[in-house]
C-alpha cells in the first residue's frame, strides 16, 4: 500500500490533476484520491492542497518527492527484471503516438493475432522513457531525443526527416511556423535549429496531425515530420522541402531495459518492429 501511494503521488505531481493521474494509472479520479488520503495518513502529513482545478504539491510532498523517487524508480525496474515472460504475460508497449501512426499501425493486427497478450499506450518520449525505466512497459517506441544517462538499451532506426506543410505554395522558407511543443525535452535541438534559420514558432502544439491540419486550413505552415504527412496523405504541392530542414531530423528508436531482451516474446517484438519499420522507410 505504501509503494501504491508513493506511485500515486509521483504521478500526480507529473500530472497536475486527480483525473490525469487516474488516467495514466489505469484509476477513478476518486481511487487516486484515497490513495492519496492513505499516504498522508501513514506517513502523519499534508500532501497535496488543491488549487482551483489543479492541486498543489506541499513543502512536506516535494520534499518527500526529491527523497524517494529515484529509489522508487530503480526499486520498480528491478522488480520487472525479475519477472518470468511467459507466453500469457502481458506485455506493454509505450509508442509515440506519431509513430503507432505511421509505422506501427499496419504491423499490429496481424501481429496480435500471434500475439494477443499485447498492449499498447501513447505517451510523449520522457513519459515513455520513464515507463520503461520503472518496468511499466517492457519495450519504448520513441520519436526525437532521449534524456542523457537513462541507463536503457537502445536501437535506432533511422532519422525521420521533416516537412515543411503549408496550404499556399512556398517559395522560401517561411518565417513562423506552427510546431510541436518546444518544452518536451524530445524535440529541444529544433528551437536552436528554427532560430538558426531566422524561424519564429508561431503555436507549439501537442499533437503534429493537429499542426498539419492548422497548415492545410490555412493558419500557418508547419514542422511536421514524414510519418504523419504519409499518414494524412499530404499531397506533394503542400510539402515543401528546405535547406534547415537538413539539420531538423529526429531519431527514431526503441528502449528497454537490457534485460528485457533475454525474454523471446519481447525480442520477438522488437526484431519485428525494427524490421518493419526498415521496410517502410
Amino acid at each position: 500500500m505504501l509503494l501504491e501511494g508513493i506511485e500515486t503521488l509521483l504521478v500526480l505531481a507529473q500530472e497536475g490533476t486527480m483525473s490525469k493521474a487516474g488516467s495514466r494509472l489505469y484509476l477513478s479520479q476518486s481511487a487516486v484520491s484515497k490513495r492519496i488520503a492513505k499516504l498522508e495518513q501513514r506517513i502523519g502529513k499534508k500532501l497535496i492542497e488543491p488549487d482551483g482545478r489543479r492541486i498543489k504539491l506541499t513543502a512536506d510532498a516535494l520534499q518527500l518527492i526529491a527523497a524517494v523517487e529515484p529509489g522508487f524508480k530503480a526499486l520498480k525496474g528491478q522488480i520487472f527484471d525479475q519477472l518470468d515472460v511467459d507466453d500469457r504475460t502481458v506485455i506493454h508497449l509505450a509508442c509515440s503516438e506519431t509513430l503507432v501512426a505511421g509505422y506501427l499501425a499496419p504491423l499490429m493486427g496481424e501481429y496480435i493475432q500471434q500475439d494477443p497478450f499485447l498492449t499498447i499506450s501513447t505517451h510523449h518520449t520522457p513519459i515513455i522513457v520513464e515507463r520503461v525505466q520503472a518496468g511499466d512497459a517492457a519495450v519504448g517506441f520513441c520519436a526525437g531525443h532521449l534524456p542523457p544517462q537513462h541507463g536503457l538499451a537502445v536501437t535506432h532506426l533511422f532519422d525521420e526527416p521533416f516537412s515543411v506543410v503549408s496550404h499556399q505554395i512556398l517559395t522560401q522558407p517561411p518565417s513562423k511556423l506552427l510546431v510541436n511543443d518546444l518544452k518536451n525535452p524530445a524535440n529541444a535541438n529544433q528551437a536552436s535549429s528554427l532560430q538558426k534559420a531566422g524561424i519564429v514558432p508561431y503555436m507549439e502544439m501537442d499533437s503534429y496531425t493537429a499542426a498539419a491540419q492548422l497548415a492545410l486550413s490555412g493558419v500557418a505552415a508547419a514542422l511536421v515530420p514524414i510519418s504523419i504527412v504519409n499518414t494524412l496523405n499530404i499531397a506533394p504541392h503542400h510539402c515543401h522541402h528546405f535547406p534547415f530542414l537538413d539539420q531538423l531530423t529526429r531519431p527514431v528508436q526503441l528502449c528497454y531495459r537490457p534485460n528485457s531482451f533475454q525474454s523471446p516474446r519481447t525480442r520477438r517484438l522488437i526484431e519485428t518492429i525494427a524490421d518493419s519499420v526498415q521496410l517502410a522507410i
